[in-house]
């Protein structure tokens, strides 16, 4: 087959089309995560935003939105009631009073301290029966996609 006709997808099959194969892992993992997150009293947007927050120090609501994977309308929401909660705080950036950074606070770091574990989890339950090398060579491959598609420089 030549490159400017690619197969079509039934030629492909869903069960090799990697697009397809990623969503229904993703939505499989977060429908299952979301029940637990619910017993905790979060949603997906609030934990994903103290996830991020428990790694990177006070960034920008817009770049938050990027790392989370979150439309900024519904991560503003979460935020509203993550700072209500008092687990993150938002302070106005330095350089420009237009912008606002966000902080994980202590009380945000212990939540997070609790949703870990069940991350975690989850994790390992991907990873189930995929021996180590198999899958650091994955998540490596996973970068490389991200680094071929990204638009921002993280």
């Amino acid at each position: 087959m030549s490159e400017e006709t690619p197969p079509r997808l039934g030629e492909i099959g869903l069960q090799h089309f990697a697009p397809y194969l990623m969503n229904r892992i993703m939505g499989r993992y977060n429908a299952s995560f979301r029940e637990e997150l619910a017993a905790l009293g979060l949603t997906t947007p609030k934990a994903r935003s103290l996830a991020v927050l428990s790694v990177v120090d006070g960034p920008l609501i817009r770049d938050l939105a990027v790392y989370t994977v979150v439309e900024q309308s519904t991560l503003s929401r979460a935020l509203d009631q993550l700072e209500a909660d008092g687990l993150v705080r938002r302070e106005a950036d330095a350089t420009d009073s237009r912008a606002t950074r966000i902080f994980i606070t202590e009380a945000g770091r212990a939540a997070f301290d609790t949703l870990w574990p069940h991350m975690a989890m989850a994790e390992q339950q991907l990873f189930r029966g995929i021996p180590d090398d198999q899958r650091r060579a994955f998540v490596a491959t996973l970068q490389t996609m991200l680094a071929n598609i990204r638009k921002h420089d993280f």
